[in-house]
């Protein structure tokens, strides 16, 4: 665990979502919502996150999935890596495209865990949880 991140309680965490399909979406602001996530954004790449960023107070966790429109998920966390400001924020990969494969690739990019889905709601309460207190998670099935 990097000094940089410390436990942050679901209450009081700043989590923005990178998901550019809006039922997806909605079932993560849902399952955020009823651990006690009351700071959730929206944005659709990895362009509009850095442009937002500076507009947010702080950002705890970037829920970003690979597969989006005009760039991947890849791109997209260069990008999020090169900003000051989110340069240490934990980002995890969200996917479909869940396999030991995409797991590993997402190590190799600099993603800091990595959730496959569908997301299973009697699980993802606790991954968060565990994301938030600075564990790393990397679960593909």
């Amino acid at each position: 665990m990097s000094p940089a991140h410390t436990s942050v309680e679901p209450g009081e965490a700043h989590i923005l979502v990178v998901e550019d399909n809006v039922p997806n979406f909605v079932l993560i602001a849902r399952m955020l919502a009823f651990m006690g996530v009351q700071h959730c954004e929206w944005k659709t790449s990895g362009w509009q996150v850095v442009q937002f960023a500076d507009t947010l107070p702080r950002v705890d966790l970037v829920l970003m999935d690979i597969r989006l429109p005009y760039e991947d998920g890849y791109q997209a966390l260069q990008k999020i890596r090169a900003h000051d400001r989110l340069k240490d924020t934990l980002v995890v990969a969200v996917t479909a495209e869940a396999s030991e494969e995409q797991l590993r690739k997402a190590q190799q990019a600099g993603f800091d865990g990595f959730l496959g889905k569908p997301l299973d709601p009697d699980r993802f309460p606790d991954q968060v949880r565990r994301i938030l207190s600075g564990e790393a998670v990397w679960e593909w099935h």
